[in-house]
């Protein structure tokens, strides 16, 4: 009952309903004061056309209901990256008995940042009220989006009075940052004279003669690999699967801090950055953790589990440059217990100041290997001197302009 008279007093809200209102009370009157076929007639018409009115703005557009559908448009793909455009599929059920000649849906997707778009379609509905809307979304960055409530509006047959409804759908989703495919890091390189002594062995993690489980046979395993047991149990070729060589765990630091950039770019190809080398720690089963350096420190410990580099993905797509403070150690030293000993200490930074320096010598003290990996979208000279002087201090350094050239920069080419 409470939505019918929400809906009456909406609708008598409306100017034009005062003006079919009036036409009517003057037929009405017509009526009563002349009286003959004509005015009857006449009456007849405008109570027919009040009445339809009635039960359109009642049983119509604003009990609109609608599911949506969304999909990156590639069957292969499931996860979001930052550039990727969403399809988005809206169906409608409109009720009642009524046509409805057309339907302007307003769609409206908010960004956890606060940025927003609007997308303005119409379609047209057929005899039972149904309908369905396709549309596609820009090319989207790093973040997590919401749709808002759908709103949609239609006019009856005679364009008299526009009705207006809106309804709930669920459409959330997260599009994850830009990554590039890094083949080798030398940062574990043996060979590097800037490499610590809790360095890997070889360039390549070496496997061990102890069997961890078994796995699908790849084209090229020897003989001895194969697994007769599992092959003859389950009628497909399976082989050995063995341990690798452990190396020492890594931190991946991210400066989040507003005051170290200068533009919103620079801040994208540090996450991009971080999550591009999240990547290779997954293929190359690593211990690999994530701190993000801001008004509050948020430290992801070092796993290879597949649910917790899913974590720091996702804690990825939510950072933002928002931090006050302008120091980087205090943040760290209330976590330095949680810190594993001989890790490598990787600083994400566009800063080249003493906060830097003191923080790469207190990872050092505390029996870390520290790096730091430079982002200079100017490719400036003092970016080259800075390097310099950290290679004369024994702490390697990568300069990184742009995010293509991450994998050559890592693997110790130049661009």
């Amino acid at each position: 009952m409470k939505p019918l008279l929400s809906n009456v007093r909406r609708g008598m809200r409306h100017p034009r309903v005062w003006s079919i209102a009036a036409v009517w009370i003057c037929c009405l009157a017509y009526v009563l004061f002349q009286g003959g076929k004509t005015s009857i007639m006449l009456l007849s018409m405008v109570t027919l056309l009040c009445l339809y009115l009635s039960i359109a703005g009642f049983s119509g557009v604003r009990r609109t209901r609608g599911v949506r559908m969304l999909s990156s448009g590639q069957d292969h793909e499931e996860l979001l990256h930052a550039g990727d455009q969403v399809q988005v599929k809206l169906r409608l059920t409109i009720p009642g008995f009524l046509p409805l000649p057309y339907v302007v849906v307003r769609e409206m997707l908010h960004r956890h940042n606060g940025e927003s778009w609007s997308f303005r379609e119409s379609l047209i509905p057929n005899m039972r009220g149904n309908g369905e809307l396709s549309f596609q979304t820009p090319p989207l960055e790093r973040g997590k989006y919401a749709f808002s409530d759908t709103e949609c509006a239609s006019e009856d047959i005679f364009g008299l009075i526009e009705h207006r409804g809106t309804f709930k759908a669920q459409g959330e989703f997260r599009v994850l940052p830009r990554t590039v495919f890094i083949p080798y890091w030398q940062l574990y390189d043996r060979k590097s004279r800037l490499s610590g002594p809790q360095t890997a062995q070889t360039r390549s993690r070496r496997e061990t003669t102890q069997i961890n489980g078994v796995r699908d046979y790849v084209y090229g395993d020897r003989l001895s690999r194969i697994h007769w047991n599992a092959t003859a149990k389950t009628g497909t070729w399976k082989s050995k699967e063995f341990e690798h060589e452990s190396i020492p765990k890594t931190i991946l630091v991210l400066d989040a801090l507003a005051g170290s950039y200068e533009q919103g770019e620079t801040f994208e190809l540090a996450v991009s950055t971080a999550a591009s080398l999240l990547e290779y720690g997954t293929r190359e089963r690593m211990g690999m953790g994530l701190m993000t350096l801001s008004d509050q420190t948020t430290l992801l410990p070092p796993s290879e589990s597949l649910m917790d580099r899913q974590k720091m993905m996702h804690h990825l797509v939510d950072v933002q440059n928002d931090g006050q403070d302008k120091r980087l150690l205090p943040g760290i030293e209330k976590l330095a217990r949680q810190l594993p000993q001989g890790a490598y200490f990787v600083v994400i930074s566009p800063q080249k100041d003493e906060k830097v320096l003191e923080l790469l010598r207190w990872a050092d003290t505390r029996g870390m290997t520290p790096c730091h990996i430079i982002l200079d979208t100017k490719d400036s000279r003092q970016s080259a001197e800075w390097a310099a002087m950290l290679r004369g201090r024994g702490t390697r350094s990568f300069v990184v302009s742009h995010l293509q050239e991450l994998p050559t920069v890592m693997g110790g080419g130049s661009v």
